[in-house]
């Protein structure tokens, strides 16, 4: 019986270390930022980063208010970022990942989702499958009886803002998705049918196959900022090609003057010509 007990005991206390070590850990390190406006949210388990997020968002979020005469509606717009406080969950798995970011008393919940999956590229008449991550959806719920973004609401409640068929930042597998320029998402919100607008700028994200604790993998740059590398370095390519036309040129005005000087001058007697 004491042999039992004392199995019982071990397999217990596996099972408790088995479940401490599986725990979640949630870090919201957007203090570390030098952009005050820019969050870093980090998901960890088995004491090893499963997600990280970077980036700097803003939410126009539409809602009534009654006119001065009492009866008409009028549609006002509430600005709304994430403070530095906000409380994170997440989750990580093999396919699907998720990050949810709430503030205020849970007055506003962001919710992102993404999913990996395999898809077919043809190439040259082959077919390749190639391993991708994308975000196949966003989310946020708003109350707007909360005070300080939504002024003299009319029927204040708790609304819920989608995204529909959503296939964002998409990106190689084992890769992080950066980019510093604006991106717009809309939400369609269950306060009659009203559009939320979601800008998201300065963002680095990888919720799948992080390799190395905190740290991101190699990035995947998006179009929008490769396109804007290009423009920038365009001016200086066509002013190297310019300078290299004006040098060629200049050249060969010099070997010409040069060839034209070695000649014979040409007599002034057109009689003469016959001599030489």
């Amino acid at each position: 019986m004491m042999e039992f007990h004392c199995t019982a005991l071990l397999l217990l206390g596996s099972l408790s270390a088995l479940s401490v070590s599986a725990e979640q850990e949630v870090e919201n390190l957007s203090g570390l930022s030098a952009n005050p406006d820019r969050e870093i949210f980090v998901v960890r388990e088995n004491e090893t980063t499963c997600l990280m997020a970077e980036f700097a968002v803003k939410f126009l979020i539409p809602y009534d208010v009654l006119a001065l005469n009492g009866i008409d509606l009028i549609t006002e717009q509430a600005s709304v970022s994430i403070p530095r406080g906000a409380q994170i969950a997440g989750k990580c798995g093999n396919t699907d990942s998720e990050l949810h970011i709430s503030w205020i008393n849970h007055s506003f919940t962001f919710r992102i989702f993404f999913s990996k999956e395999k898809h077919t590229m043809g190439s040259d008449g082959k077919a390749k499958e190639t391993e991708v991550w994308k975000m196949n959806k966003v989310q946020l719920v708003y109350d707007t009886s909360e005070k300080t973004h939504f002024s003299s609401a009319y029927n204040p409640g708790k609304h819920t803002a989608s995204t529909h068929l959503l296939s964002a930042l998409v990106t190689p597998a084992g890769r992080s998705y950066v980019c510093s320029a604006q991106q717009t998402l809309t939400m369609i919100s269950s306060d009659h049918q009203k559009g939320i607008t979601v800008y998201m700028y300065d963002t680095q994200i990888q919720p799948f196959d992080i390799t190395s604790d905190f740290v991101f993998s190699e990035p995947y740059k998006c179009i929008t900022d490769e396109r804007e590398q290009l423009e920038q370095m365009l001016p200086l390519v066509l002013g190297l090609i310019l300078g290299l036309i004006i040098v060629i040129t200049i050249s060969v005005y010099h070997f010409h003057l040069k060839l034209s000087a070695q000649q014979p001058p040409l007599p002034r007697d057109r009689s003469l010509y016959k001599n030489m």
